[in-house]
């Protein structure tokens, strides 16, 4: 859903309602403590995409760290007060008002190149559209997260009638990787699968391109080096996308040079009471992992792993 096409009419209306110049929302990240331009609806065009301001700095950020309301109808200021505009658009700019949304989620701001252009019956008038733009955000978000959660749910059934169409295990992993590359977003998919000593560990499903120097078909990885061998040592999880921050650490190791990662997930696979694989999702941008997405790779990864307990079963007794 465009949810930012709705945010934009919003604040199109609200630089109407108050013959304004410009309209922005800015949504707070209370980790960074930024305050991040989520829309904006402007009759320039001198508004940059995605800016940040830090809470606290400007007007924007005052009214996100104080959680109070800001009019200014004629103010000498220094260069940057504002922070959405160029140098010089800013300059032009002679009024301004701003109000928290609920619950300090952000700050919803209209300004104006004319002075004494909004009064204080305006500022209760913009506070009813903060709740309301806010109402509308939180309802696109949850309208988003029932499509996800719908998605997520019909892409497990596909996955899990993969048993019964595709029989044979190397088939079969391809099309599941392809089914998890498709539903997360996340570019690259595969699997690292241990040795029986548990002296390395060797990719399955991997795209030759991120390492086209290396022989994947009989390559054996170190156990003890990279994010890959970390989770085979301790059986834990790894999430790392754009909230999380990058990983840190190269995905095989040091020795075996690859693409950066910026956001990874990689998920232990336990066979026999013990970590014999790990489902791993990799890209090079940096992606929001929540916790429907979370709870989606688990599954899979369940999945996958009764999959292998069966196969480990079989070879046992014949």
């Amino acid at each position: 859903m465009n949810n930012h096409r709705w945010l934009d009419r919003i604040l199109g209306l609200v630089c109407s309602v108050f013959d304004g110049y410009s309209a922005v929302l800015f949504l707070r990240d209370p980790d960074r403590n930024t305050c991040r331009l989520a829309a904006s609806f402007s009759l320039g065009d001198s508004i940059p995409k995605g800016f940040e301001i830090t809470a606290g700095t400007g007007l924007v950020g005052w009214i996100a760290k104080n959680s109070k309301p800001l009019l200014i109808n004629n103010f000498e200021r220094d260069e940057g007060c504002l922070g959405y505009y160029t140098r010089e658009s800013e300059s032009k700019i002679k009024a301004f008002m701003g109000c928290p949304l609920p619950g300090g989620a952000g700050v919803l701001c209209v300004d104006s190149k004319k002075t004494y252009s909004f009064s204080d019956k305006d500022q209760k008038i913009l506070y009813q559209f903060a709740q309301l733009t806010e109402d509308v955000r939180l309802g696109l978000v949850q309208a988003d997260e029932n499509i996800a959660l719908q998605d997520y749910y019909r892409y497990l059934t596909l996955i899990q009638k993969l048993r019964q169409r595709v029989p044979r295990w190397r088939s079969f992993l391809n099309q599941l990787l392809e089914l998890l590359s498709q539903s997360t977003g996340f570019k690259h998919c595969f699997m690292a699968a241990r040795d029986e000593r548990g002296e390395g560990y060797y990719l399955q499903g991997l795209r030759q391109e991120i390492l086209p120097r290396v022989n994947l078909e009989q390559k054996k990885f170190n156990i003890d080096s990279g994010l890959l061998g970390w989770v085979f040592k301790h059986g834990s999880p790894i999430f790392s996308g754009l909230e999380e921050g990058p990983a840190g650490l190269p995905l095989f190791g040091k020795e075996t040079p690859s693409q950066q990662f910026t956001s990874v997930i990689c998920m232990p696979l336990q066979v026999h009471k013990k970590t014999r694989g790990i489902l791993v999702l990799a890209d090079t941008e940096a992606l929001s992992i929540d916790e429907d997405l979370r709870g989606f790779v688990h599954m899979v990864g369940d999945y996958l792993a009764l999959f292998l307990e069966n196969l480990y079963l079989k070879s046992r007794i014949s």
